[in-house]
């Protein structure tokens, strides 16, 4: 007989997984290298330490190994908010009056309130390993900048951080959390480095963007002895560390008996969704599941459903590595969009290889429409989701209701990535009727792509 399946699944810290899932170890086509910037050529180890940690820079090159081991002092860290839950959401079903069934993986049982911190945590020891004195990095609504600050804080590390403009007069709360931890945090584009100075003459005015703050912080964190920058999201290393919510998504459905047959998450730079999907996307590519994923991102940054497959800088300042993904362009700056974390012009080289193979779908989805989900979600299920979160929200519902009007019982498992305390005057806009949709037009996405780096 079947166990009933409760409204929370926990897990015990006995399930906890004791090693990363490295989904392109699975992937028969791998994504293209990253290339160096000047000679176009692919980056080798000893380039990568520059910038990146020695033992993140292994795991970025890895795309062989299948499992990698998660160490125990990130394990025993990752005990104080891991597992964390799986809820059914028995109320949403029984409110949309759908046959399907609904899951999300509840992420922002954490001070930071989401999913960075399974990352940052790991990020922050591997730099202590390496005894440096401290990081760099940017963050965009705040969360990857308070996790890191919170990891830095915890291994002793100084902490840096470059906010992207808007996001730091947005959400102040945000900034003081992270100041709190001991982190220094700069709007960005700023006049501290040169190449946000050079930002500023060319965009005057501008709100920035995640690309902007990342070449402020790599600068920051070259020019620094004893720094090395990190990221919360696209590259590799990013993705494996947060493949522990995809693989405790799949234990806790396992115990069940229950099987995904939709898997949806909101897509910026892709740590989230390539987290989340990672065990289930394995699978699949073993020829095990046929289960449909679908990444979900704001149409003022429509970066899979708008954007050309193409190598192309990380970040505006042209400073970073090339990678192949899916772009708008590197100065493509978005719309000050409320969902901070989902204003990148690039989507991991993993993601977008799996996208262009037809693994995975994409859609784009407006602001006022997001934030109605969230409400509508807040109201029904209790918790106050991120704008980013909301995302998943919006499209999981729209998939309910599908199964609804053809009597289908799909199981749809999303990622809550976050909570939305901090996001309070994004709320206030939207209840207050002073939100808007801007959706980028034709002209302007093909100005920036004519930017691309030529070959």
């Amino acid at each position: 007989m079947k166990q009933e399946i409760p409204y929370k699944i926990y897990l015990s810290e006995n399930e906890l997984p004791k090693a990363w899932i490295n989904l392109r170890a699975f992937m028969k086509n791998k994504p293209a290298p990253l290339l160096n910037p000047e000679t176009k050529a692919p980056m080798t180890k000893d380039e990568l330490s520059q910038v990146f940690c020695e033992e993140l820079v292994k795991q970025e090159l890895d795309d062989t190994t299948e499992y990698i081991d998660i160490p125990t002092e990130i394990r025993d860290f990752y005990k104080m908010y891991r597992p964390a839950p799986l809820i059914r959401a028995y109320c949403l079903e029984k409110k949309l009056g759908t046959p399907a069934k609904i899951y999300y993986k509840f992420e922002g049982n954490n001070t930071s309130g989401s999913h960075k911190l399974n990352s940052a945590i790991a990020q922050a020891y591997y730099a202590k390993e390496q005894g440096l004195k401290g990081v760099t990095t940017e963050t965009g609504a705040g969360q990857w900048g308070t996790a890191l600050s919170m990891a830095c804080s915890y291994f002793g590390l100084d902490c840096k951080v470059y906010m992207v403009k808007c996001s730091y007069e947005q959400k102040p709360f945000r900034r003081e959390v992270m100041r709190t931890y001991g982190a220094s945090v700069t709007p960005s584009p700023s006049t501290t480095t040169a190449v946000g100075r050079k930002i500023l003459e060319e965009f005057p005015g501008t709100n920035g963007s995640l690309g902007c703050a990342i070449s402020e912080a790599v600068e920051a964190a070259t020019g620094l002895e004893g720094y090395r920058y990190v990221l919360g999201s696209v590259l590799n290393q990013v993705l494996l560390h947060q493949s522990v919510i995809g693989l405790e998504t799949k234990t806790a459905l396992d115990k069940y008996g229950e099987k995904a047959d939709i898997v949806i998450g909101c897509a910026g730079g892709g740590s989230n969704l390539g987290g989340l999907i990672a065990p289930f996307m394995a699978e699949k590519l073993q020829g095990k599941s046929d289960c449909k994923f679908i990444a979900v991102e704001p149409a003022s940054c429509p970066t899979l459903t708008r954007g050309k497959y193409a190598y192309d800088y990380c970040d505006t300042g042209m400073v970073c590595p090339l990678q192949k993904m899916y772009t708008l362009g590197s100065g493509f700056i978005p719309a000050a969009s409320h969902a901070g974390g989902l204003r990148y012009h690039g989507m991991t080289s993993t993601l977008s290889q799996l996208y262009d193979e037809g693994l995975m779908e994409a859609r784009s989805v407006t602001q006022t429409s997001v934030f109605e989900a969230a409400e509508y979600f807040a109201r029904i299920e209790g918790i106050l989701p991120a704008p980013e979160s909301s995302h998943a929200i919006k499209v999981a519902i729209d998939e309910a209701l599908k199964c609804k009007e053809t009597g289908e019982e799909k199981t749809i498992v999303f990622g809550l990535t976050g909570t939305g305390y901090f996001d309070m005057m994004s709320y206030e806009k939207f209840h207050d009727g002073k939100m808007t949709d801007y959706i980028p037009t034709d002209a302007e996405i093909e100005k920036a792509l004519a930017k691309l780096p030529k070959f």
